[in-house]
């Protein structure tokens, strides 16, 4: 199994092979795409899902240092927040291999409406349904590509 992101598109595929297993709405940064630190755009090229966080998380649980906070975010909140389920991923390129220590993760949100636009902070955002949906079929180390 991998994971493709499709960066002009706003979604992100589950496959096997190449045969579609599912394709998720997505929101990717509004800032762009990049590895520069500090620059909270979107990085590029070939990834592992490092680490899964937040397994029996309830749906919208924020997440602060991927830690649990026991609150739940909503829509008309104004903080990007991480919610229901991480991701963290590791870039395998040399141009990405930082993307670990900028804490880019594919998550859950609260900005659900704004997904199929770039309006993350970095991050690949996904809804909280999905991210869960997400979780359980895949394991850590999946490959993940992220195309621009």
């Amino acid at each position: 199994m991998q994971i493709r992101i499709h960066v002009p598109s706003q979604t992100l595929d589950l496959l096997e092979g190449e045969t579609l297993l599912r394709r998720y709405v997505i929101s990717t940064s509004r800032f762009g795409l990049g590895e520069e630190p500090g620059s909270n755009k979107t990085p590029t090229g070939r990834f592992r899902v490092g680490e899964k966080i937040g397994d029996q998380a309830p749906p919208g649980e924020i997440f602060v240092g991927r830690e649990p906070t026991g609150r739940l975010g909503r829509e008309e909140d104004d903080h990007d927040h991480v919610q229901t389920r991480i991701f963290w991923l590791e870039g395998l390129d040399p141009h990405n291999a930082n993307t670990r220590d900028r804490y880019i993760y594919i998550h859950g949100t609260n900005a659900e409406s704004q997904l199929g636009t770039p309006a993350s902070m970095g991050c690949v955002r996904m809804s909280n349904a999905d991210a869960i949906d997400l979780y359980g079929q895949i394991e850590a180390g999946i490959p993940v590509e992220i195309l621009g």
